[in-house]
């Protein structure tokens, strides 16, 4: 049984007055409808880790994660909807106030343990893996299995019709699935939602097909470093709601559309050109923002 339904993916046109004015196509690829919690990247990202762990018979999931992880809650999620016992190592000492995505998380059954900062960036998370039951899945479903399911987004466009394929970057494993999936003419070019992560090119080319691929970052859109944001965002997303009706979040997608329209304004892209953004879903992280902040 499916804890998503691929069904309700569409392809919607994005209007904008810079895209018209620069001659520039952009639709958005909607992962974002196939589920309201392990939406968009991030069920493909999972899929052939879940599928591994109950073809060999593991009872538990076990991820990492921060206190506003997209990845933490989905996991969560799709480990109830499949019977399996999950649990999150989080980064930092536990809060005296849960996030709402830990507080979702542990609503669908997850065990939370929290670690050092510098426990956690070392991984010394060895006692959870060594149990034979269970199922370890990196940080924002880093790995290959990772890779291979973000690939298969692309099933679900007509790919040939795009020059410029276009996606935000937290781990890099959508990205280098995207860029394995690609046909060599388009340019995949993914947007960092962190600061001054200079080995980020590194850990999508592991991830590679093709080690000489060449490998689009753009660094220059993160809002002051990953899950921040200032005014000049919440405009943006909140305007390009009320021109497209697609909703994004200040974490991922509404960094990733700002960027698309600023390039496009500065003439990042020939004219003519057609481009897909990939709407990877996690909403769940405009939690942390006040009511009213967002008109969606």
């Amino acid at each position: 049984m499916q804890a998503v339904d691929l069904s309700h993916i569409t392809i919607d046109q994005a209007l904008h007055p810079v895209l018209a004015e620069k001659n520039i196509n952009l639709c958005v690829l909607r992962t974002d409808k196939i589920h309201p919690v392990i939406s968009g990247n991030k069920w493909f990202k999972l899929r052939y880790y879940i599928e591994d762990a109950l073809k060999n018979r593991k009872t538990t999931l076990v991820t990492k994660g921060g206190a506003w992880s997209n990845h933490i809650v989905a996991t969560a999620a799709a480990c109830k909807h499949y019977n399996l016992r999950s649990i999150g190592i989080i980064r930092g000492e536990k809060p005296e106030n849960l996030s709402a995505t830990l507080q979702e998380a542990m609503s669908y059954g997850m065990e939370s343990v929290y670690i050092s900062r510098k426990d956690f960036s070392e991984n010394k998370i060895a006692q959870w893996l060594n149990h034979p039951e269970h199922y370890f899945v990196d940080y924002g479903g880093y790995g290959n299995p990772g890779a291979d399911g973000a690939s298969t987004m692309l099933e679900h466009c007509n790919k040939a019709e795009y020059s410029h394929i276009l996606c935000a970057v937290g781990s890099g494993t959508m990205l280098a699935g995207l860029i394995n999936a690609a046909s060599p003419q388009i340019t995949v070019t993914g947007i960092s939602s962190m600061k001054n992560n200079h080995s980020l090119e590194n850990e999508v080319r592991r991830l590679l097909e093709n080690d000489e691929t060449s490998i689009n970052l753009v660094h220059d859109y993160h809002f002051g470093g990953f899950a921040k944001h200032n005014t000049e965002l919440i405009n943006f997303m909140n305007s390009f709601y009320q021109l497209t009706n697609i909703p994004t979040d200040i974490v991922y997608t509404g960094k990733l559309l700002f960027a698309i329209i600023d390039l496009a304004q500065k003439d990042y892209f020939p004219p003519g050109s057609n481009l897909l953004a990939i709407h990877s879903g996690g909403l769940q992280g405009n939690a942390s923002l006040s009511k009213g902040t967002l008109i969606f």
